[in-house]
């Protein structure tokens, strides 16, 4: 495998394609399973106007998945910032991009696990293992472009 910055900035922008299809996927998955339990739970679509007004009528196995997708735009919505800024300041590297991929396989873990069994204990340490990998970036990312 050739080690320029600039495969290295492709993989890490296919990271990020990678994040958008894990959406995606949550997305319809979201909307396969509430659409027909709002229909089973009799719940008019005026309703959701206030989300969690209607979750007590839902079970839990339709709740996680809609959890799951909203959890989707909380850290991931940093790792985009901070890959795209990676790639612009011309810093992407192995370290970088490995730890891109290691955050897109623990979130597509994490969305497994919370959208099938939910067991918040592993739920939770492949959350904090993103962070891990996401945390590497931004600090690495800091370090070099505020002391250049």
């Amino acid at each position: 495998m050739d080690h320029t910055p600039g495969l290295h900035a492709v993989s890490m922008l296919q990271s990020l394609l990678a994040m958008g299809l894990l959406t995606l996927v949550m997305f319809i998955w979201m909307y396969a399973t509430r659409l027909p339990a709002f229909g089973r739970a009799k719940i008019d679509p005026q309703e959701a106007m206030h989300p969690g007004t209607y979750d007590d009528r839902l079970s839990s196995e339709v709740r996680r998945v809609a959890d799951n997708y909203n959890h989707l735009f909380e850290a991931p919505t940093i790792f985009y910032a901070v890959t795209i800024a990676i790639v612009l300041l011309g810093l992407a590297d192995n370290l970088h991009a490995i730890c891109a991929w290691a955050f897109v396989g623990l979130r597509v873990l994490h969305s497994i696990v919370q959208a099938t069994a939910n067991r918040v204990s592993i739920r939770f340490s492949l959350f904090a293992l993103s962070w891990i990998a996401l945390g590497m970036m931004i600090v690495r990312a800091s370090l070099t472009s505020f002391a250049g």
